[in-house]
């Protein structure tokens, strides 16, 4: 597999606002490990290799148990997420898969999502499901490679 273009390099702007809108999630009021757990269930969905290669990664390294990641694409079937993550979850596979039914997010995931998270922490996270998605679209498009961050990285 091959990288087709570098979006960082051909269009450093747009890059950099992308930068930012994840500067803003990590300052906001959603917790770290909600955002990892979100932004690796959308890329499952989206099929992005190189974002859940990454997101995977990202959550290890900040403390994530291995059973908790093993168990994302399946979280529904499992005890391993509260009842705000489980929330959390449900949101941002409404909100990544709105083609499929061809209406807006259910009221009543939009509900319980605003149940567990004050106004501004849910704004976070509907910007956190946004931005992901913009970076899967990005990804897949562009075919980056799994790994080659890492790698990058040392």
């Amino acid at each position: 597999m091959k990288e087709r273009m570098d979006i960082g390099e051909l269009a450093p702007e747009a890059y950099r606002a992308m930068r930012q809108l994840e500067r803003y999630q990590a300052e906001s009021g959603l917790p770290h490990a909600t955002r990892e757990l979100v932004k690796l269930r959308v890329s499952q969905i989206n099929g992005c290799g190189f974002c859940v290669d990454m997101h995977a990664h990202d959550a290890k390294a900040s403390g994530e148990s291995d059973e908790r990641l093993f168990a994302v694409a399946a979280w529904r079937e499992t005890p391993f997420f509260s009842d705000a993550e489980r929330a959390a979850l449900a949101l941002a596979e409404e909100a990544t898969r709105l083609s499929d039914r061809g209406e807006t997010v259910p009221d009543a995931v939009w509900d319980e999502a605003a149940r567990h998270y004050e106004p501004e922490v849910l704004a976070a996270l509907v910007v956190t499901i946004s931005t992901i998605n913009a970076w899967n679209r990005i990804a897949v498009t562009t075919r980056k490679v799994p790994g080659t961050l890492r790698s990058q990285n040392g």
